[in-house]
């Protein structure tokens, strides 16, 4: 669900013949911070651990699992036994590994800690033992301290969503839509994600039989958002939230985390509506929607809000300008509320081709966004393309769901990266900037990253 705590494990390591009263102090400071900062610490925490004895206990400590990241907090001087057992209990947890070490002051005295030595003996140990790991030197109480924790807790907190994630497909992609074709087992083998393949008769059918309670809470709950929803035709309208009302009882049924749908042309040609604005309503619920029954479109919808813990939105991007050095990124009305520029309207609208509600209409808000997208590559496997930029306040480029970006290098450069490595055409974007955290993923799970912007 999106905002929840990252779940942190921390793990301090000392040895008794440097000075403990300052490494108890570094480890108390950085368990108060990560606490103050909504995180939830797991592990032993600021407790100094000094022998094979603290080693089985920080062992036992993380046996269950559950966090994002293991923090290795070498508060003072330890040999690499200690670090190299922790590391190899946390391998089966699969989260990312953080040592952290403190830089003491050139005062002529002590070397009161030696942390950093620390960390560069069990660096050595655990590269030689193929143990996965980062690394800090900063300050228990440095501002920025706690930056590189939270990128690679998110990315962490990603790879645990992932590996049990089961993204529902309610029918199959569109011919000629080659973007949208996925490989179940891969995505198996790399996440642990499954796909529930979903009828889409009974999904159409299922919408249909809601009854009238369902419907008008859905159209109550929209129209709160919405100036002209008793505009729209009343049965389409309705149609629509019986799309919601089905689509929302098959995620709690089956415990979905994402839904690929084939959202045209049954749903118009069958209910006589658009299955759009139930999408939207599913993403804004943390329960993320993609069109075109994008299977790979959907984890990484699912894989941006586990990163960021905010609701993302896949869309197409469809006009690139090199004089203004921006691009429009669009889909025909499915992106969540809580994405809309609110200093503009905000309204329900007709399917710009099939002339059938409902969708919403409305540009998104200004803000940094962080584009991603998994892209497959036959014969080749799985790769993540990673970018960032600034979404600008801007008119109404097109009906539906749309915002002017500013990508972080040229719009015309970005989109020759996309033509010339044969990119899908649906891009998913979130809110913020969390690109560190998507490489960090991408390292976990093992995958080439290809940089976009």
């Amino acid at each position: 669900m999106p905002n929840s705590p990252l779940s942190i494990a921390l793990i301090s390591i000392a040895r008794p013949t440097f000075d403990v009263p300052l490494a108890q102090s570094v480890a108390d400071t950085v368990a108060v911070r990560l606490a103050e900062a909504g995180h939830r610490v797991l592990g032993t925490g600021a407790e100094l651990l000094m022998d094979g004895v603290g080693a089985v206990r920080a062992v036992a400590s993380l046996a269950d699992g559950g966090y994002d990241l293991l923090i290795l907090l070498q508060a003072s001087f330890a040999d690499a036994s200690m670090a190299v057992e922790i590391a190899q209990a946390n391998r089966a947890n699969g989260a990312p590994l953080l040592l952290w070490a403190v830089p003491e002051a050139r005062d002529g005295g002590r070397l009161r800690l030696n942390s950093l030595c620390g960390i560069n003996l069990a660096g050595h140990a655990l590269q030689h033992r193929a143990l996965a790991y980062d690394y800090q030197l900063c300050p228990a109480d440095a501002p920025h301290a706690l930056e590189k924790v939270e990128q690679l807790a998110r990315a962490g907190r990603a790879r645990r969503v992932l590996a049990q994630a089961r993204i529902g497909l309610v029918g199959e992609h569109p011919a000629g839509f080659d973007t949208c074709v996925y490989d179940a087992d891969e995505l198996g083998e790399l996440f642990g994600a499954t796909v529930v393949p979903l009828s889409l008769a009974q999904t159409l059918q299922a919408a249909a039989a809601v009854d009238d309670a369902p419907r008008q809470a859905f159209l109550e709950r929209v129209g709160g958002y919405l100036s002209n929803l008793d505009e729209m035709e009343p049965t389409a309208t309705k149609g629509t939230a019986g799309v919601y009302a089905a689509l929302r009882q098959r995620v709690d049924d089956e415990k979905l985390d994402g839904v690929a749908v084939r959202c045209w042309p049954e749903f118009f040609t069958e209910l006589g509506c658009a299955a759009c604005g139930a999408m939207s309503m599913l993403t804004e619920d943390g329960s993320p929607c993609s069109c075109e029954a994008d299977v790979n479109g959907t984890l990484t919808l699912v894989l941006l809000q586990a990163i960021a813990g905010e609701q993302p939105f896949i869309t197409d991007l469809v006009n690139v300008d090199g004089a203004s050095d921006t691009a429009v990124l669009w889909h025909c009305g499915l992106a969540p509320f809580s994405m809309a520029d609110t200093q503009q309207p905000v309204q329900a609208t007709l399917h710009s081709n099939r002339k059938l509600p409902l969708l919403f209409e409305f540009t998104l808000k200004p803000g940094r966004v962080t584009v991603a997208r998994l892209h497959r590559i036959p014969d080749r496997g799985y790769r993540l393309v990673i970018g960032g930029g600034d979404m600008l306040r801007a008119p109404r480029s097109f009906g539906g769901t749309s915002g002017v970006i500013r990508f972080d290098r040229p719009a015309l450069d970005v989109f020759d990266t996309v033509m010339r490595e044969g990119l899908e055409h649906h891009f998913c974007i979130v809110y913020g900037d969390y690109r560190e955290s998507l490489r960090a993923f991408a390292g976990l799970a093992g995958l080439e990253v290809l940089e976009l912007a």
